[in-house]
């Protein structure tokens, strides 16, 4: 099979095409003919051999990747034979993701509804899942105004969808106006540029207050966007693609009348797992009501896929296709 390695830690020049032994399907196992594999943020940091959170810095040489959509291509012992050609989409795969072929346990697929494309599938698996599970933890509706910070982003751009169709007024913050210009297009109410100084002067201007913040890069971007909060509002905290978490002073956020939401802590503590968000964000991909931003490169140039990652340079969900 085809596959993209890591032999040391470093920069992202360091992921190899290499030519490996095909995985065969253990006990409970399944093999997937991969159609997609997602990438995150947080494996551009474990290739430099940055352990993030429960996340250790992998051992080398390593297959990066956790999220596959494609077809079963072959079962192993104690899996229902009917699971070989269906198309299912995994954010547990067991021999890593950034390859052609993939092996996951039997358990932890799901079919893809209707006929849902295999990146839309990636793009919603944890991403989607995530985005749900942060608007689970602060609703939103009419009367809201709600900031997302990177809002060309794979969470952002659902964000910033989700809070449009349920009636609150939209701000997107992203990097540059190009991307400004797609979040527009997703519908905002007022897309800013948060490269520009003075952004969230344009934001006060237009409406004053906030009332919710989705942050999800932290940093000086993630100070400014707290500081627009009125009395009552709520800090979403989800991410710090900055490289640097913000979190507000509790006194200081208890004085002004806001709760302080920690989104990542939500989803690992939910009793009921993320099983029935994955479901539900597949759902609405594939009936139109989330539409998820996909940003393909070929699986060879898995390099360039995390380079432009790192540098910002994407929009919405980027995925490998081999």
């Amino acid at each position: 099979m085809d596959a993209i390695r890591l032999h040391a830690y470093g920069p992202a020049a360091n992921l190899r095409l290499e030519t490996l032994p095909d995985p065969l399907p253990g006990p409970g196992e399944v093999r997937i003919a991969v159609r997609a594999a997602g990438l995150h943020f947080i494996e551009t940091l474990l290739r430099q051999g940055k352990g993030v959170g429960p996340h250790p810095a992998p051992a080398l040489p390593a297959v990066l990747g956790s999220e596959v959509a494609g077809v079963v291509e072959s079962a192993g012992e104690g899996v229902p034979a009917e699971l070989v050609g269906r198309r299912v989409v995994t954010a547990g795969t067991g021999s890593g993701g950034y390859a052609s072929l993939a092996v996951a346990p039997a358990g932890s697929l799901t079919e893809l509804p209707g006929s849902l494309d295999f990146g839309a599938a990636v793009a919603m698996i944890t991403t989607g899942a995530t985005a749900l599970g942060l608007l689970e933890l602060a609703p939103v509706g009419p009367g809201d105004v709600v900031l997302a910070t990177a809002a060309a982003g794979g969470v952002g751009t659902l964000l910033v969808q989700h809070a449009r169709r349920a009636g609150a007024r939209v701000v997107g913050a992203a990097g540059g106006p190009a991307k400004a210009a797609r979040v527009a297009g997703l519908g905002a109410d007022l897309a800013v540029d948060y490269r520009q100084p003075g952004w969230d002067k344009l934001v006060r201007e237009a409406f004053g207050e906030v009332g919710v913040v989705f942050d999800g890069v932290g940093g000086e971007l993630g100070r400014a966007a707290y500081g627009l909060l009125g009395g009552g509002g709520r800090y979403v905290m989800f991410g710090s693609a900055s490289g640097e978490w913000f979190a507000p002073g509790a006194e200081e956020a208890a004085g002004r009348g806001i709760r302080v939401l920690d989104g990542i802590g939500h989803l690992l503590g939910r009793d009921r797992g993320m099983a029935d968000l994955r479901a539900l964000a597949l759902e609405a991909a594939a009936e139109g009501r989330l539409t998820p931003a996909v940003q393909a490169f070929p699986l060879a140039e898995a390099a360039a896929a995390h380079a432009a990652l790192e540098g910002r340079d994407t929009v919405g969900k980027v995925i490998l296709v081999p």
